[in-house]
């Protein structure tokens, strides 16, 4: 049994992931009814991650900001513009790519239990609500823009507390991030669970009955990762942006594909930014940050959603209407953690620029929760890598312009 363990623990956490996801697929087709008990494994796990990410988010960015000393250069600025104008070029080449291949959609039930925002406005006010939300609210439902304000507030008041109080804090934060990485550990374990509940709830057939719109989601995902987010690197950089685009998408990308949760993926993102060599002011900041706003998975996911319904409805869209949706569901994305059911039950708002009726709106939202097992995961995988690569790019820019010598290849 030693012997077995050992070889397990050699394997590395992806590979273990895969055998977890091979093994969930088999008992899923083979098993069902007697390997029940498995679907456990996934809850406790997703139990677990939500449970432990949002105190994560808490004290790590409390930590980073009280121990911040004035006069220390950060580059947040560049960093949340390069965040913002990601999930927009994004959400743009969404609505491109859904007008070039048109999808059309077998419209399902499945969200009745949800109840999606009425309105722009009304996820506006969701999201200022959820930053005055009370902390200890925040951290039990998950409210991430809550729980960031909340940490960025009593950061910087104990600026000024003693050192001990502030070595505490650190304490703490490194303390809740080897949890994760406990908890991280246990991941082929819980895809094998999810795999299977997955599987057996909706079925294969249910999954390549929507290849379609897979194909399209993934396809704008995997365009924006290897496409879009080089040219916009390579803009900061002036060099070729590959070696760190794949060095992020290798680190980053693929546990967040597995856990799908961006705020769970943060140590490793940490991790990430610490062997790139770059400034621990600004990421111990920008990347629970990032993990809450910057979507650009999410931005694909609402528009072409939304566009597979007006196509499926055959409603003629015209150009500035497109832009406008590319506008929206980049707003909606930033606002998505905000607003209780994450991207998808945005999609009824931005349905509603069309004039679809919402009991439509939210059939497709039924479509999303059956093909959320991938689409969820590219989601979460694009988000989470995204974060690492522009707070770098943001970082080798201003190295550029000290006359610093960046060694991409050596970094990646």
């Amino acid at each position: 049994m030693k012997s077995i363990l050992k070889k397990w623990g050699q394997l590395g956490l992806v590979k273990q992931i895969i055998v977890g996801l091979i093994i969930g697929i088999i008992l899923a087709i083979t098993i069902p009814e007697a390997a029940k008990p498995v679907a456990l494994l996934g809850s406790l796990f997703v139990g677990a991650l939500k449970a432990i990410a949002p105190v994560l988010v808490l004290f790590l960015v409390m930590s980073a900001i009280a121990q911040h000393k004035s006069g220390h250069k950060t580059n947040m600025k560049s960093i949340i513009f390069l965040y913002l104008l990601g999930t927009f070029l994004a959400g743009l080449i969404a609505v491109i790519v859904s007008f070039i291949f048109p999808v059309g959609l077998t419209l399902t039930k499945g969200a009745e239990g949800v109840t999606p925002p009425s309105g722009v406005v009304e996820v506006l006010k969701s999201l200022l609500m959820s930053v005055v939300d009370n902390p200890v609210t925040a951290i039990s439902n998950a409210n991430y823009i809550g729980i960031l304000a909340w940490a960025i507030l009593l950061g910087l008041a104990l600026r000024s507390a003693a050192d001990t109080t502030k070595t505490m804090i650190a304490n703490f934060s490194d303390a809740v991030s080897k949890v994760v990485t406990w908890v991280i550990k246990l991941a082929p374990l819980g895809i094998m669970g999810l795999v299977f509940e997955s599987i057996t709830a909706n079925g294969l057939e249910a999954l390549l009955g929507y290849g379609k719109l897979l194909a399209i989601l993934i396809g704008c995902m995997l365009f924006v990762a290897l496409v879009i987010n080089p040219i916009i690197v390579f803009v900061y950089i002036r060099q070729n942006p590959y070696p760190l685009v794949f060095k992020c998408l290798k680190e980053s990308a693929i546990t967040a594909f597995f856990t799908r949760s961006s705020a769970s993926n943060i140590p490793v993102n940490m991790r990430l930014c610490e062997n790139l060599g770059l400034n621990k002011d600004s990421y111990s900041v920008s990347i629970p940050l990032g993990a809450t706003v910057n979507m650009a998975g999410a931005a694909v996911t609402i528009s072409v959603l939304t566009l597979a319904a007006v196509h499926t409805l055959d409603i003629q869209v015209d150009i500035p209407t497109a832009i406008i949706l590319s506008v929206l569901s980049a707003v909606c994305a930033c606002g998505a953690s905000g607003v209780a059911g994450g991207s998808l039950l945005l999609i009824p708002l931005a349905c509603s620029l069309f004039g679809i009726p919402a009991e439509v709106a939210m059939q497709v939202v039924g479509v999303g929760f059956i093909i959320g097992v991938l689409q969820d995961s590219f989601e979460t995988a694009l988000n989470s890598s995204t974060d690492v690569l522009f707070t770098a790019a943001a970082e080798f820019k201003e190295w550029r312009k000290e006359g610093k010598t960046i060694d991409i290849n050596k970094a990646a």
